[in-house]
This record gives structure tokens, C-alpha cells and sequence, in this order.
């Protein structure tokens, strides 16, 4: 009985959220995305005939990742709940530059991923199906190949190179950002892109590295163009400057790597204080954090709480629901969804293994991605931290009257904790496990959650037994039951007159 009801659940929820998506897709805000992001050569290949200069055994070369191979995957990421895609950079870069960072050509995509109608078939088949494209816009990075590099005449737009890492800074000349020339070429080039495509954001590289003078005149120029154009901001080394950058440039939400660095760490392990995740964010300043646990740098989440003996189903719910119904914005990199393993940034990097998913982890993707659709509180709502019992928290969300409560458990033992001050004639009806939490005799209302569980609870006046409910089930069986009486003495008589 509570199976079928949940399948009722979930697939009102899902009508409930997707209503209207296609039509009303360039309105939606970024808070209400579920961003995935794609690291295009190694994704999936879906046109052989580019693979010329394939090497899947060599890391640092293609391993064939395209356009249409992330075309045929849409309609997957569409059932997982993702609504914006953020590709890793797409113009033409110097050979081997498979991550997009050795640009050659700014105005000229990588033809190892595809054509430009091959390009525009992409935003447009995921435009059909309600998903947004971000590309990841680099500003600062070019290949020594570039004709930039070569040109005696703009031997001051570019500098000394100013960091050591990642691997393949080692491969890039620096392009000077306070040169007013370099400054106006890189919103050409913003412009060009707007133009030529119908993307709806840019994911701007290494935002941390820039003026925020420049950041500033970058966005404000963008959004003079598209009002709704979608900007995030990208994390290479520090978020000592993501307050600033925030607060003085069109930028909407930024990555935030010391909540990350948290989240990976609590939920890798049992009996680690869920509550620490909170100070990390209250502290940080960044209260529009990106949210994500996996990136093309580090090693995967999956590998590293598995090292300590840890069910990948169980984490992967624990780190989602905190993903999905804290303010932030959720993004997911490829392949977490499977969830892949890997224990350095190459083997984080591999081709995503479609043929090893597990239908259970994808499942919860779609219900707590749906979830999050449905409730705008998990969306906009206030956030507060509302008791702490060892490793269990929860957790309250409140909107325009509407109010959730998020239970999470990350400790070995079962746990509960006790709410009150909640307004008499009221219920916490579960969303995810279909529980349901009534007052008891002091007015209070007590969450117990098993060992390694989640909960996600909508405060709702208290209307008893769902009488409708129990009514169509009786009369179902009722009609059955008459239905099997009926045709059994009617092959009785049959019987008895042959």
C-alpha cells in the first residue's frame, strides 16, 4: 500500500512541476535550476566519424565526447529533473586541448566536438524539452598558438603567466585584463556567441582570477543585451573575493569550494554533524552558493566515501537532499549520477559508463529533483538551522506562508529530534518516505529518522484519515470481490446446465 501510494505521489508531484515547463522555461529564475555540468569530450561519443584524432588510452588526448552525443543523452538528463546544461568551453582550441582552455580561436567552435549546426541542433533540442544551455566563457586563458601571441602589434594584451596549476596553465599565455583593447574584444566576443546561438548563460571562467572592474563592465554589458541572461561564476583557486564579486558585478551565483570541501566531508563518513555544513554556509558570506560534490579536478565524491565503507545509494541521498533543498543552486557533473568512481582528476575525467547505472540512485535524482520543483520554499525560502541531535539535523524552509522541514540523519544510529512552537491542527507530511508526523499530547511533534535516512516534510493543516483515499480503495476491493462472486456462479449455472 505505502509503495503504491508513493507512485501516486511522485507522479503527481512530476505533472505538478513539469506543467508549463517548455513555455515558460526562459522565465524561470536561477534558483530554480538543477544545473548539470558536461565536460563535452567526455561525455559520450555520439559521431564516430570525427574520432580521427580519438585516443581513449591517452588522457590528455580526445576520447570523443561531442555535440550529438550529449543530444542523444537529453531526454535521460530530462527524467533525472535537470533543467540547465553548463558545457565546458567550445571554441576552437590548440591540439589536445580536449577541457577547452588552450583557445586558438574565439570566434571559431571545436571542430573535434562538431559544427555549428550541430551546435545550434543541440540548444535547440534541449530549448524542446525545457532544459537552458550555459557555455563556459574563457576570458584570461589562450593557447601560445593563438594569433594574439603572435601579433608584435598586441604584444600588450597579453602577460606573465601568473599561476602554476591546474596541469594545463602550464600550456596558456595570459591575457592582460586591464588592457582596454583585450577588455572590449572579450564583449565582442561575449556578443558574437549571444548572437550566432540561442544559448541563455555563460559559465565564466575563473572569476576569482579577474578584475572585478572588468567582471563588472563584462556583465553589466551582457545583461544590457539579455536581462535574462544566466552568469555564473567559476572558482579556480579562492573565494576571498565571492562576497565582493557578488555584490559589485551581474554575477548570480558563485561556486562556493569551502561548503564543497564540507559537504564531501560529512557525507563521506557516518556520525559526521550535518549541522557543520551549516555554519560553513552562514559564515561564508555566499548565501547563493553552486552546490555540487563532484568537479573535473578531484577525486570522485562515489570513490571517496566508498574507501570508507560507505553504500553509494545511502550517501548519494544524504548529499542530494542537503543539495536540493538548501538555498544554492544544485549541479551535478557528469556521471555522479551513475555514480562513477574515480581517485585523481584523470579517472574523474573518463567517459561517462552509461551501461553501469544504478535505476535506484537515478530514481532518487528524479523524486528529490521533482520535489524541489514543487515546492518554491526549497527554491527562495528562508533557511534556518532548527535542533541538532549528534549527527542528525534539521533543517526549516520558509515561503510566502509555505513551510518544509528537512530531516537529515548521518549518524549509525537512529535518531530523533523534537519540534514545538508549531501552530495547533497541523501535520509533517513526508515526501520522500512517505511518513507522517501528527502532534502528541504536549503539542509537539517528534521526527525519528533510522540510521543514514532522509526526510523531507511539508507543514499541512491535519485533516485525520484520508478518507477519500481509503473509500476508492474499499470500493475497488468491494467491486472486485462482487465482480469474482458474480463470475463464479455464472460458471456455475453454466456448468449446471450443460
Amino acid at each position: 500500500m505505502k509503495k503504491i501510494r508513493m507512485l501516486f505521489l511522485i507522479a503527481g508531484v512530476f505533472l505538478l512541476s513539469n506543467e508549463n515547463t517548455l513555455l515558460y522555461a526562459d522565465e524561470r529564475q536561477i534558483q530554480e535550476e538543477v544545473i548539470y555540468h558536461i565536460l563535452i569530450d567526455r561525455y559520450n561519443n555520439g559521431d564516430h566519424s570525427m574520432d580521427s584524432n580519438v585516443d581513449v588510452n591517452d588522457p590528455y588526448a580526445y576520447h570523443g565526447g561531442d555535440f550529438q552525443g550529449i543530444i542523444t543523452k537529453l531526454d535521460d538528463l530530462q527524467e533525472l529533473g535537470i533543467t540547465t546544461l553548463s558545457l565546458s568551453p567550445i571554441m576552437a582550441n590548440a591540439d589536445k586541448g580536449y577541457h577547452g582552455y588552450w583557445i586558438e580561436d574565439f570566434y571559431q567552435l571545436e571542430e573535434q566536438f562538431g559544427t555549428m549546426e550541430d551546435f545550434q541542433l543541440l540548444v535547440k533540442e534541449a530549448h524542446k524539452r525545457g532544459m537552458k544551455v550555459v557555455i563556459e566563457f574563457v576570458t584570461q586563458f589562450i593557447a601560445p598558438t593563438n594569433p594574439i601571441v603572435q601579433d608584435t602589434e598586441k604584444a600588450d594584451w597579453v602577460k606573465e603567466q601568473e599561476l602554476s596549476g591546474p596541469e594545463w596553465i602550464n600550456n596558456t599565455v595570459q591575457l592582460n585584463l586591464q588592457n582596454e583593447e583585450v577588455q572590449q574584444y572579450l564583449m565582442d566576443v561575449a556578443d558574437f556567441w549571444m548572437a550566432e546561438t540561442e544559448i541563455d548563460g555563460f559559465n565564466i571562467h575563473a572569476v576569482d582570477q579577474m578584475p572585478v572592474s572588468f567582471l563588472q563592465k563584462l556583465t553589466e554589458h551582457i545583461k544590457s543585451i539579455h536581462s535574462n541572461f544566466y552568469l555564473i561564476g567559476d572558482i579556480l583557486e579562492t573565494n576571498e573575493n565571492s562576497q565582493k564579486i557578488l555584490d559589485s558585478t551581474g554575477i548570480q551565483v558563485i561556486e562556493n569550494t569551502a561548503l564543497n570541501q564540507t559537504m564531501r566531508e560529512t557525507f563521506s563518513k557516518e556520525d559526521k554533524e550535518v549541522s557543520a555544513i551549516y555554519n560553513v554556509w552562514e559564515e561564508s558570506g555566499n548565501q547563493l552558493p553552486i552546490l555540487y560534490m563532484d568537479d573535473m579536478y578531484s577525486k570522485r565524491f562515489t570513490q571517496e566515501f566508498s574507501e570508507n565503507g560507505r553504500n553509494s545509494l545511502t550517501a548519494w541521498k544524504l548529499a542530494l537532499t542537503y543539495m536540493y533543498t538548501t538555498p544554492g543552486v544544485p549541479m551535478i557533473f557528469q556521471g555522479s549520477e551513475i555514480p562513477m568512481y574515480g581517485e585523481d582528476a584523470v579517472a574523474a575525467q573518463n567517459l561517462v559508463q552509461f551501461n553501469s547505472g544504478d535505476s535506484d540512485l537515478q530514481e532518487f535524482f528524479h523524486k528529490i529533483s521533482s520535489l524541489r520543483s514543487q515546492f518554491r520554499a526549497l527554491q527562495y525560502g528562508d533557511f534556518e538551522l532548527v535542533d541538532t541531535s549528534n549527527a542528525m539535523s534539521v533543517f526549516r524552509r520558509s515561503y510566502e506562508g509555505d513551510t518544509l522541514y528537512i530531516a537529515i540523519n548521518n549518524s549509525s544510529t537512529s535518531q530523533d529530534i523534537t519540534l514545538s512552537g508549531i501552530e495547533p491542527g497541523m501535520q509533517l507530511r513526508g515526501y520522500l518516505e512517505d511518513n507522517l508526523v501528527r502532534a502528541d499530547d504536549n503539542g509537539d511533534y517528534r521526527i525519528g529518522l533510522p540510521r543514514e535516512s532522509v526526510e523531507v516534510f511539508h507543514l499541512q493543516p491535519d485533516k485525520g484519515l484520508n478518507w477519500g483515499f481509503i473509500s476508492f480503495i474499499f470500493g475497488t476491493l468491494l467491486l472486485f470481490i462482487v465482480g469474482v462472486i458474480y463470475l463464479s456462479r455464472k460458471q456455475k449455472k453454466r456448468e449446471a446446465e450443460e
